[in-house]
């Protein structure tokens, strides 16, 4: 994308953010950080949680995966005791959204600290109509091998966690994936690789987590450090079709380095062992990891990456970001390598929705290994 056409985007955006959003200021409360006016709820029966803050907005979002998004969002945070203040804000956030490529995403996550962080709650549903694009298996997948096909899913993610330790948490993971009506080319890409789950299916599994985790904040920490292992495993035992595990390992490392400036590192590795189906295949790309590339671009039983971010405030609720990283996926462990390693880099703003509790809106442009590139309009650091 022309750097005129990306900077004339991002003026657009801001402009219709602003006009949609100043119309509600009449009609409802702000928060006394002068935040974007966030509406008092109506709650019908007494709520036992510190409701802190509210935000209610449309959303106008943009990737390679989607193009362009419509559609709307609501991110709460909350203290389920209002005198707890040892343990992290509770936050749930709420979208749906449909794109210019007739995609369609509505989903539910959040993560609920407990009293004094004694109990931790993960948790993602989410229901997809997604159009995408595949480009075969492995690290040589070719630009001119791409290929769309359509399918829709539903997915359902539960954490929960039980500390057992100053910062350490033992938890369980369950994992359920329904993919249906699945549409591919008839003896293309999905055929001749013999990928798995072409055709539909639908995966249960169960596992345990160990996490470690000193990280002051739940959506842009400043300090900390958090270092991840959990595994799942999917049998027919768990009312899964196939028969595989799944094993991530996710390290990451937050530094104050001068003032409110902040380096933020990410190792982060999703290795498979059996049958693993097409959605749960390991992947680099999109606005998580190795923005810049397509999510998906490349896949395989096993992916490994490590990226870093440097951020930086600037004025007002104002931030910038410049981002890094490297990475490359694989059939074995052994064949993660420097072989033709992925690599992406690129910069963003920032600006904070939520002041105090660290909400930002993201806005990244990432550059990949060849002529790939990304701009992404989201809510919440990539990591």
């Amino acid at each position: 994308m022309p750097f005129n056409s990306f900077r004339i985007k991002l003026i657009i955006y801001f402009l219709g953010l602003f006009v949609i959003l100043r119309p509600f200021g009449a009609l409802s409360q702000t928060d006394s950080l002068k935040n974007f006016p966030v509406e008092k709820l109506k709650l019908p029966i007494k709520s036992p949680a510190n409701i802190r803050h509210v935000l209610i907005l449309p959303i106008i979002a943009r990737s390679i995966e989607t193009g362009w998004s419509f559609g709307g969002a609501s991110a709460a945070t909350f203290r389920l005791k209002s005198r707890d203040t040892a343990g992290r804000t509770s936050n749930a956030q709420a979208i749906a959204l449909y794109t210019t490529r007739h995609q369609f995403v509505a989903a539910l996550n959040g993560s609920i600290y407990f009293p004094g962080e004694k109990y931790i709650l993960n948790e993602q549903l989410s229901y997809s109509s997604f159009p995408d694009d595949f480009w075969g298996l492995g690290k040589n997948a070719r630009d001119s091998s791409k290929e769309s096909y359509k399918f829709k899913q539903y997915y359902v993610y539960l954490h929960p966690q039980r500390q057992i330790g100053p910062g350490l948490f033992l938890g369980v993971v369950y994992e359920y994936q329904r993919v249906f009506n699945t549409e591919y080319l008839k003896g293309g890409l999905f055929d001749q690789e013999n990928v798995v789950g072409r055709n539909g299916y639908h995966v249960s599994g169960l596992g345990l987590s160990l996490t470690y985790d000193t990280r002051n904040n739940a959506f842009s920490p400043d300090k900390g450090t958090m270092l991840q292992f959990y595994f799942d495993h999917f049998a027919p035992f768990f009312g899964s079709d196939y028969f595989y595990t799944n094993y991530v390992l996710d390290l990451r490392r937050f530094i104050r380095v001068y003032k409110d400036q902040v380096l933020a590192i990410q190792a982060f590795g999703s290795f498979n062992s059996g049958e693993t189906p097409l959605r749960s295949l390991s992947y680099l790309g999109g606005s998580s990891n190795l923005r810049g590339y397509y999510a998906g671009r490349f896949r395989d039983k096993n992916a490994a990456l490590l990226q870093a971010e440097y951020r930086i405030p600037l004025f007002w609720r104002i931030g910038a970001v410049g981002f890094g990283g490297i990475g490359n996926v694989g059939p074995e462990l052994k064949d993660i390598d420097f072989e033709g390693l992925k690599y992406s880099y690129g910069g963003g703003l920032r600006v904070a929705l939520n002041k105090k509790e660290k909400l930002n809106l993201r806005v990244d442009y990432g550059l990949a290994r060849g002529d790939s590139q990304g701009f992404y309009l989201q809510i919440g650091e990539a990591f």
